[in-house]
């Protein structure tokens, strides 16, 4: 996950608004969303080569989501795969602050990430760059491949236009999450971040929607949950010419009674 921006209770129906785009080499090989068969509770996409994902939702209302830290000179040879630790909480029954507190022991052997996690009631963001979790006030977050909430101009522009879309409503409409998701407007090189990547690659990789060469926005994900723990998630994903290939939808509820399993010490 390259961009992932969040609306946590600021809708007065839809604590959880999510709208988020995945950035990945094409030839990396990938499978829809849908829900695993090994992990039936699971609906989220799968990274074939390391078998984690970048972002999901369980039917007891876990959510989590993990973006890369953009600090190539930093990138560890023998590193874990990031996304594991995505599935890793969604089949679990750890509450969300026990285990980004045992992720922040074992940090060290990933490469560098931020990574949300939570449930509709409670978010967590942990920066393993600062080393430290935060709890989510209600508000509006961007995350990319920076700290959270940095001045990136595809950070800053999702930012204002999720805004907008939030407020045009009473229900925010999926198809205008996807639309601002769709931005592939190259920003200014004075505007632009200096993460140890050339110039050219920071232009390429400056919109909200990415599409170069072999690298690009392989999905974008809209995840919407009301207060009533309805779940409706949508995903699209995309070719190497940044066309739609295949369009996902589910809806369910969360199972409250899975909820209680949950463990958690403070």
């Amino acid at each position: 996950m390259c961009l992932l921006l969040l609306s946590f209770n600021k809708h007065p129906d839809y604590p959880v608004i999510l709208a988020a785009n995945r950035d990945e080499f094409y030839e990396r090989p990938t499978e829809s969303a849908s829900f695993w068969h090994d992990h039936p509770s699971i609906l989220a996409g799968r990274d074939l080569r390391k078998g984690g994902t970048w972002m999901g939702v369980s039917k007891d209302g876990r959510i989590a989501a993990v973006t890369n830290y953009r600090e190539p000179l930093q990138n560890k040879p023998d590193a874990i795969s990031r996304g594991s630790l995505v599935s890793d909480y969604l089949q679990g029954e750890e509450s969300a602050k026990n285990y980004i507190q045992r992720a922040m022991v074992q940090s060290h052997a990933y490469d560098e990430f931020n990574f949300l996690v939570g449930d509709k009631q409670s978010l967590f963001f942990y920066s393993s760059v600062e080393d430290a979790y935060l709890t989510l006030k209600p508000g509006l977050y961007g995350i990319s491949n920076g700290n959270l909430d940095c001045p990136w101009p595809k950070v800053e522009k999702g930012k204002v236009a999720m805004e907008k879309v939030i407020q045009a409503s009473e229900k925010p409409e999926p198809e205008e999450l996807f639309d601002l998701l769709a931005d592939k407007t190259v920003a200014a090189d004075s505007e632009l971040p200096s993460t140890g990547v050339s110039i050219e690659w920071e232009r390429k990789l400056s919109p909200l929607f990415v599409n170069f060469e072999s690298y690009g926005t392989r999905s974008s994900t809209v995840l919407l949950i009301d207060r009533q723990g309805r779940v409706s998630f949508f995903e699209r994903s995309f070719d190497k010419e940044g066309q739609v290939v295949d369009t996902r939808s589910y809806e369910f509820l969360i199972d409250e009674e899975l909820c209680i399993n949950r463990v958690s010490v403070d």
